[in-house]
């Protein structure tokens, strides 16, 4: 009997010692990156952010036109490194048209996608350099 006693206090002391016991890290949803944000420009199509981003986390049931990517991280150390990120995208015609969350949008994000970029000087004077002379 006393052997089941002191059996039975070791294990409730070390259940008292709940911060030895491992505790894993739970990652949730979408991670991005800013790099990946800055790639996004106004007038992609769902199929290119899609391809930079991932696919998204939710889209809403009323409104296919948005789309939600959620991230959040649950630390097993310390509720100090739980983190939880967020950022919305809004298409219409199947094209980008606004984002935003957690990250900031490029400088290029308001340029619309695929449109010609002027050339500069220095540029059109290193084409002409190694443009073929016309012989005749």
């Amino acid at each position: 009997m006393l052997f089941r006693v002191s059996i039975l206090t070791i294990a409730l002391s070390l259940a008292a010692c709940s911060s030895w016991v491992y505790r894993i890290d739970i990652p949730q949803g979408n991670y991005l990156e800013q790099k990946s944000i800055d790639k996004i420009q106004v007038g992609m199509t769902k199929e290119q952010v899609k391809f930079v981003l991932g696919s998204p986390v939710l889209v809403d049931a009323f409104d296919k036109d948005t789309w939600n990517y959620v991230y959040r991280f649950k630390s097993g150390r310390s509720k100090k490194l739980d983190m939880e990120k967020s950022f919305t995208i809004k298409f219409e015609n199947d094209q980008l048209v606004s984002a935003s969350g957690d990250f900031e949008l490029s400088e290029n994000f308001n340029v619309p996608f695929n449109t010609p970029v002027e050339k500069t000087d220095a540029e059109n004077e290193a084409n002409q350099k190694f443009q073929p002379k016309e012989t005749k």
